[in-house]
């Protein structure tokens, strides 16, 4: 059963130069999937939440590109905060974890990796529901 300990922070490849800096992420390399969706969230208003779901199947890479965010991750029993606000870290957040992100910062831009393609039946909108299948062993 998946928990929040399978969470990982992963910090991503820098090429620095007085230019401009560089950071990149592959599959199965700092991504730890193959990659079959790209999203992004951004002109987040100030105090809303964006998630408020856990999926079946899909696990997820998450880069806060330009400004910050939390990533709040639930597995049922245990609740973990991970702050995004350097491009060069990602989050991995395996299948089966209820997931909110909320605190967005001015202009904050949420690049997000996915391992499956859109399905809307993957996700589960209800926490009450959530937590009975990670209590079966559903998820």
């Amino acid at each position: 059963m998946v928990t929040i300990n399978d969470v990982k922070i992963i910090e991503l490849p820098k090429i620095l130069d007085a230019r401009g800096n560089l950071s990149f992420a592959e599959n199965f390399k700092q991504i730890p999937f193959e990659i079959k969706r790209t999203y992004w969230l951004y002109d987040v208003p100030g105090g809303e939440c964006r998630g408020g779901h856990a999926y079946r199947a899909n696990e997820e890479f998450i880069i806060a590109i330009s400004g910050s965010f939390d990533v709040v991750l639930d597995d049922g029993k245990d609740r973990k905060v991970f702050s995004l606000n350097r491009s060069y870290y990602g989050l991995y957040v395996p299948k089966g974890l209820w997931r909110d992100m909320e605190n967005f910062s001015t202009n904050a831009f949420a690049l997000e990796f996915a391992s499956t393609h859109y399905d809307e039946g993957d996700y589960i909108y209800d926490y009450d529901l959530f937590k009975k299948m990670k209590y079966n062993g559903e998820i």
